[in-house]
């Protein structure tokens, strides 16, 4: 019996352009001579650097930690030496540089030792030991796989999902790892089922891509936990993570709520992928597929490490003349890349070059008709019209009252859009506004918390120290007011210091006794003679100073 199916609101359906890429096998990219690897690769903190200009390291050894719970580590993707760590262009739509650790290759690939994780360790420790092999989704947000993992103080999540959909077009690089790596996506899957506590567990897969599905169910029958492969109806964005779970399952997630909240996880099929090597042979994601197709001669998937420039996998599938531009993504959700000379980052899922035949330019944009065309065809169910004009007068208060947030960027709105509007790019502009203000108000506020705390503190010590003034003070005025009863006590301690001085002297007197002689016979004859003419002498002495003093009492 198959699995009743839902549908979701609005969509399109643009050409899929998937065949082109899907006829070669899958190559691997050689080794760059230089790597360069952002420290930020995914949503959340971006890794901190441990390695230092000179160092060498290996394939698969940490150079940048996570830092906070949100956060993942990055890795050496070969064997080197660490050149620079410094801003370089990095694949945004900004064409803003970022910071990155620069190493130039050895040749010889060397990996690190490796251990299988080991999967009867309790699940906290087991996620953090996928957060420090750079587990992230590769299905596009790139949020840390550990967060995901964690089911919350619920303890368990009922239903996983594994996303296999790839609506976007041109984009075959989920198709073509479900057809020959199907056995390491459920290995995945049964790791995240472990760590989820997941009874259910749900494959969507578009209908259009018949041998994944075929190679899914096959691999689905030999596990010893069930798993439903399911066809869904090809239409973008049914690849949506939102989408998917309303499609297989009828629910909704609520505005400004997480899948988890209805008791449903999504991941990518990439992701589970990646789970798997790092369970079973401790690889940390160094690596990924990507589609290269568009303007080139040989369209194809390659397995590329990250940090390769992205013009050698265009060299690699075949440069041709007449390119008007490279996008990172597919033509509905994907950026503008600033050079080639960026690198691949865990969010490289295709490298589409543009042309005039394939990508003509878009004509000049009108005014709205406000025919409702966009409305109807947005998958999250707002009124893009609406928030164009919003983002357009700079209102974003209101547009936020419109749900801004909930826009998936999907670009459906842009496409069918009459006038040519780029709908999404003002979407997006004032998402990043917003973000701006908050980040400004946190710290205004945080500035003003750290005046108040300060003026507090000096209102605290000038209290602190009047109060203990005002005690001195009163302690003093005390001591004035039993003056006379002091006098005794002070007397009292005069006559212990007189006893103490006297008791020290007679001390002293008895040491000196000890020291003198006690018997003179028992001296020798020279030294009893010489102390014999000594007091002969002091006693002649004392003779001579009492003569005058007799003869003054005479004359007297």
């Amino acid at each position: 019996m198959s699995r009743p199916l839902f549908q979701f609101k609005g969509g399109v359906h643009p050409p899929g352009h998937k065949a082109e890429s899907t006829t070669r096998p899958i190559h691997a990219a050689p080794l760059p001579k230089k790597l360069v690897i952002p420290l930020r690769q995914h949503i959340g903190n971006p890794a901190k650097p441990v390695v230092t200009v000179g160092d060498h390291v290996r394939k698969g050894q940490i150079i940048g930690e996570a830092d906070g719970y949100i956060s993942t580590a990055v890795h050496a993707s070969s064997s080197g030496v660490v050149t620079a760590i410094d801003l370089q262009p990095v694949p945004h739509v900004s064409g803003l540089a970022d910071l990155c650790i620069t190493i130039e290759t050895d040749g010889r690939d060397e990996w690190i030792v490796r251990e299988p994780l080991d999967l009867g360790a309790p699940p906290a420790g087991l996620r953090m030991r996928l957060r420090d092999l750079g587990i992230t989704g590769l299905g596009g947000a790139v949020f840390p796989s550990a967060v995901k993992l964690d089911p919350g103080a619920a303890q368990v999540c009922p239903t996983l999902i594994i996303n296999g959909g790839e609506c976007e077009p041109w984009i075959t690089c989920d198709d073509v790892l479900m057809r020959h790596h199907a056995d390491e996506i459920l290995q995945g899957v049964a790791v995240m089922r472990q760590l989820l506590g997941s009874s259910e567990i749900l494959v969507g897969i578009e209908d259009n891509k018949p041998e994944a599905i075929a190679a899914m169910r096959a691999a689905a029958a030999t596990r010893d936990f069930a798993v439903e492969v399911v066809a869904v109806p090809a239409r973008y964005p049914a690849g949506g993570a939102k989408q998917l779970i309303e499609t297989l399952t009828g629910k909704q997630v609520p505005s400004g709520k997480l899948s988890t909240d209805i008791g449903i996880q999504v991941f990518n099929v990439g992701t589970a992928r990646a789970i798997a090597r790092a369970a079973c042979h401790g690889e940390p994601l160094i690596s990924r597929l990507v589609t290269v197709t568009g303007h080139v001669l040989r369209p194809q998937n390659f397995e590329v490490l990250i940090g390769t420039p992205i013009h050698t996998l265009i060299t690699l599938a075949g440069e041709r003349d007449g390119s008007t531009g490279v996008l990172m993504g597919g033509p509905m959700m994907g950026v503008s890349m600033p050079n080639l000379d960026v690198p691949v980052v865990k969010a490289t899922n295709c490298v589409l070059v543009k042309s005039r035949e394939l990508f003509p330019p878009l004509p000049k944009a009108l005014p709205c008709i406000r025919c409702t065309r966009c409305a109807e065809a947005c998958p999250a169910e707002l009124q893009p019209q609406e928030l164009f004009r919003f983002a357009k007068a700079g209102d974003f208060g209101r547009a936020q009252e419109y749900h801004l947030f909930d826009c998936i960027e999907c670009g459906c709105c842009s496409y069918v859009c009459p006038s040519h509007i780029p709908l999404v790019d003002f979407y997006r502009y004032a998402k990043s506004e917003i973000w701006a203000r908050e980040k400004e108000k946190r710290a205004s506020d945080l500035a003003r918390e750290r005046h108040e705390f300060r003026q507090f503190r000096i209102e605290r010590e000038k209290k602190e120290k009047a109060e203990k003034l005002a005690a001195k003070a009163q302690a003093k005025r005390a001591d004035l007011a039993a003056g006379g009863e002091a006098q005794a006590p002070a007397a009292s301690d005069a006559d212990a210091k007189k006893a103490l001085i006297a008791a020290a002297l007679a001390r002293a007197q008895a040491r000196k006794d000890e020291i003198a002689p006690k018997n003179i016979d028992n001296l020798s004859p020279d030294v009893r003679h010489e102390i014999e003419e000594i007091e002969a002498r002091r006693a002649k002495i004392r003779e001579l100073a009492r003569q005058p003093l007799e003869s003054e009492e005479k004359n007297s």
